[in-house]
């Protein structure tokens, strides 16, 4: 398995990585559903792992991984008595995959060029990478497992690479696709793929999440506003115990809740507070429009051409900021943007 590059799309700053948390939160039907096919002796040989970002997608998939490399004998007593996927953070396959040294686990995921920037995208040629290891002989037990991080983040050519893989899938091998969408995965993969739908984790789940991740003693109103301020999200929930992200989260919704009115003096504090080239401002007041967006979306308000053209904004919000971050740019021209886009998505 290849070094990280980033952290992972459901991880978040503070928090342990996923290939390093061995505690899930909630998810308890999806967990089960693993386990069951598992020790059936005829589970998929690939899995869609969907849902918004940061309530514990790649957790669960890493979980799986452990489970399976760990007892790799689906027929085991250890399997078929098993009532979750948990092992013990000390035994040697979630140790390895801790460190990144599990040879029979390999993790696509964007990466940075020559020149330090993130890509946009997974590259092709570490898709093609699947062959190979598919190809290769496994170690003991005989389990091959890929995780790819996000599928949402592969270009036509990289999606193709994929679909060789899926199309004739070798024993014993395991592929886990992590969505952000999974009604944005090209067809061709997801009908090839068992699709796990998680939902965003309940209230109690969310602060106990929280909890373990910081594992620190946390101010009670804090995580509470944080909580609830965070739409299942536990890597959304984190950023916001930031009481100045809380207070951006609180302008930018002001202004969201306006809509289809602007108020261009507003716009120009929102603009101001997000002046610079910290990231985390920008971040909290895209994340903030984006949870406004997908909750319109998943709740399906509206006649069709709005819903439409929301979603299409929701596309060019996230192309626009992608931008603004590869580039550099102003951010205030930004915001007027994207409170542009909304205001029209949402008039009549």
């Amino acid at each position: 398995m290849s070094p990280r590059a980033i952290e992972d799309s459901d991880g978040t700053d503070g928090a342990p990585h996923p290939r390093a948390t061995t505690a899930l939160f909630g998810h308890a039907a999806a967990q089960a559903t693993l386990l069951d096919a598992y020790r059936s002796g005829r589970i998929p040989h690939a899995f869609l792992i969907a849902g918004p970002q940061g309530i514990g997608k790649a957790t669960l998939a890493y979980r799986m991984a452990r489970f399976v490399l760990a007892h790799p004998d689906p027929s085991s007593p250890q399997v078929q008595t098993a009532t979750s996927l948990a092992i013990e953070a000390n035994h040697p396959v979630a140790r390895r995959i801790a460190a990144q040294t599990q040879p029979d686990l390999l993790v696509l995921e964007r990466t940075f060029n020559d020149k330090g920037a993130l890509h946009k995208q997974i590259a092709v040629e570490d898709i093609r990478r699947t062959v190979s290891f598919f190809g290769s002989t496994a170690g003991e037990g005989g389990w091959r497992i890929a995780v790819v991080d996000a599928v949402d983040e592969l270009n036509r050519a990289g999606a193709n690479a994929l679909l060789k893989v899926l199309e004739e899938p070798p024993a014993r091998a395991l592929l886990f696709l992590i969505s952000h969408s999974a009604a944005r995965v090209p067809p061709t993969l997801r009908s090839r793929c068992r699709i796990l739908n998680l939902r965003p984790l309940a209230r109690t789940d969310l602060v106990a999440a929280v909890a373990a991740a910081t594992g620190t003693a946390l101010d009670e109103r804090q995580i509470t506003a944080a909580a609830s301020a965070a739409d299942g999200s536990v890597a959304r929930a984190l950023a916001l115990l930031d009481e100045d992200a809380l207070a951006l989260r609180q302008q930018a919704l002001e202004l969201l809740d306006r809509l289809p009115s602007v108020d261009a003096k507003a716009l120009h504090a929102l603009g101001e507070a997000l002046a610079g080239t910290d990231p985390e401002p920008l971040a909290a007041f895209v994340d903030t429009v984006n949870v406004w967006l997908s909750q319109r979306l998943r709740g399906g308000v509206g006649e069709i051409g709005r819903m439409a053209r929301l979603a299409e904004v929701f596309e060019r919000v996230n192309a626009a900021t992608r931008d603004a971050e590869t580039y550099n740019l102003e951010r205030k021209p930004l915001v007027f943007s994207i409170f542009s886009l909304l205001a029209e998505a949402t008039a009549g």
